[in-house]
């Protein structure tokens, strides 16, 4: 009998079906899993050929789906074989298919939204690690009979990580999130919550030197200083 081909190298080309709109417009203080920051919410837009209505019939009945999804802005750094995990400060090596690290020998990521509605052809979800514009290649359903798995074991990120830290805003600050709370009502809860996991390297979150750090949500620039515990919003502008 002939012997049956391997198809273990053959290469394969995506099409995207459509971009995700995010508040996170830098890699920076992105939370490195979905679900962390509940109030980040997203618009997937489907390229001409998906945005059919067909494409999306029944998904409504689903509370959450699966994007998988290319990290376009690491992909031309590629990839190595040990990388070094924030979850573990940015001291250890782990293999890079024992980690989620975004410079993968095919740089594609998987992650799980809310889907909060259908909107003409157009997918609004929540909960998102997505930077914006990044390029959606496939969606399916979560299945949660199947797709949580009790008992699984989670190596060196078992839990989820509480940083106990404190948002607060200096009156500047404040003065801007009520001159823009018509347009963007969520944006005290987006930068709290995203200030809450401490988006800050991993080796300097033990130094105590005064360093101003900055991120970019929507078209904000927020800039914030950590005292004690508590990060301190300076300006939103």
């Amino acid at each position: 009998m002939p012997k049956a081909e391997s198809s273990a190298n053959t290469e394969y080309t995506f099409k995207p079906i459509g971009f995700i709109e995010s508040p996170y417009r830098q890699k920076f203080a992105i939370p490195r899993q979905p679900g962390l920051v509940p109030s980040a919410r997203g618009v997937i837009h489907f390229n001409e050929e998906f945005a059919h209505i067909d494409c999306v019939r029944g998904i409504e009945a689903f509370s959450h789906l699966w994007l998988t999804f290319v990290f376009h802005e690491t992909a031309a750094q590629g990839w190595k074989p040990l990388v070094r995990p924030p979850r573990l400060g940015g001291n250890m090596r782990k293999g890079v298919f024992a980690t989620r690290s975004t410079f993968r020998p095919n740089p594609i990521g998987l992650s799980v939204v809310e889907l909060v509605a259908v909107e003409d052809k157009k997918l609004i979800v929540r909960g998102l690690d997505l930077l914006h514009g990044t390029p959606i290649l496939d969606i399916k359903p979560y299945l949660p009979y199947s797709d949580s798995v009790s008992g699984a074991l989670g190596g060196y990120a078992d839990a989820k990580q509480t940083t106990g830290m404190s948002v607060s805003f200096t009156r500047e600050a404040e003065a801007a999130l009520l001159q823009h709370q018509h347009e963007y009502p969520e944006l005290r809860q987006l930068i709290s919550e995203v200030l809450q996991q401490d988006p800050r390297p991993g080796y300097q979150r033990e130094q105590s030197w005064d360093k101003e750090y900055g991120m970019h949500l929507y078209d904000f620039n927020i800039k914030w200083r950590v005292v004690a515990n508590d990060n301190h919003v300076i300006s939103i502008s």
